[in-house]
């Protein structure tokens, strides 16, 4: 079994089900592919994906001699973090609650 590098970020100040959407795009594409995707893609979670990307190549290249065109995202998974909660007023001396999520994201590259 290939060897897997591993990139986590933690505490990333956007909600799971907002990274999700980008995580999906790149999930088992090569890593030159899915930094061109995340290049082009509009979302605010893209250059976060694309930095801990960046960063898994980087440890899969200081630990051992690794070809980094036959890299491919092999998991990429978005969980839930702590959450921030803040209250909003609202009419009649009424207060809502708001919840301000992170996330915590986790690359693993493997060498195909």
């Amino acid at each position: 079994m290939s060897e897997q590098y591993k990139a986590v970020l933690r505490n990333v100040r956007i909600a799971p089900r907002k990274v999700r959407l980008v995580a999906d795009l790149v999930r088992g594409k090569q890593v030159q592919d899915a930094l061109d995707l995340l290049k082009v893609t509009t979302k605010r979670s893209a250059p976060v994906v694309s930095g801990l990307l960046t960063s898994a190549i980087a440890n899969a290249t200081s630990k051992a001699t690794v070809d980094v065109d036959r890299l491919v995202i092999s998991e990429l998974m978005v969980d839930g973090g702590s959450v921030l909660k803040r209250f909003m007023p609202r009419a009649q001396g009424r207060a809502t609650q708001i919840r301000k999520r992170t996330s915590h994201i986790t690359m693993k590259l493997k060498e195909i």
